[in-house]
């Protein structure tokens, strides 16, 4: 070590997140269409999908939260049914209902083609914006075309 400089060591992560101390605890979560756009209400924060979410009588909550997620008009087919029972590698099962628009979620992770329950898509973590819960996935066509695959445990749905 004679004759070198010592440089100061890289921080250790620390906290919850395994961020280092320099960064903010915090998580970023991405929306699909995160630009603001004026609902008719006004309120620049919100995209024009969060109006369908918001109808007490068709809005689907988080359960740890109540947050809206989506609403039963957003719900869709997908391979000849709405709902689909997947278990993952771990060999953990999973109850999905399907959906068009999400928007009271948010993404974390890199999207991934491994283990797809949907051939032909990718897909990437969906957590509620709110409490940060897993909520299921967002499924990706090479085209453009998306659905996300929601857990139903994880949500309050609306009586009909």
């Amino acid at each position: 070590m004679h004759g070198q400089t010592m440089m100061n060591p890289v921080p250790k992560p620390v906290g919850p997140l395994n961020l280092p101390p320099s960064l903010p605890n915090c998580f970023l979560l991405l929306r699909p269409h995160s630009r603001p756009q004026k609902r008719r209400d006004g309120d620049p924060h919100a995209s024009p999908d969060d109006e369908t979410a918001t109808r007490p009588d068709e809005a689907v909550v988080c359960r740890q939260c109540l947050h809206p997620i989506t609403s039963v008009v957003e719900q869709r087919v997908i391979n000849s049914a709405h709902v689909h029972t997947f278990a993952n590698p771990s060999g953990i099962l999973f109850e999905i209902a399907c959906y068009r628009n999400a928007s009271g979620c948010g993404y974390i992770g890199p999207t991934s083609a491994e283990f797809t329950w949907f051939p032909g898509f990718v897909w990437r973590i969906a957590v509620c914006t709110n409490c940060l819960i897993h909520l299921g996935w967002r499924f990706i066509a090479v085209d453009g075309n998306f659905f996300h695959g929601l857990i139903t445990s994880r949500l309050i749905f609306p009586k009909i």
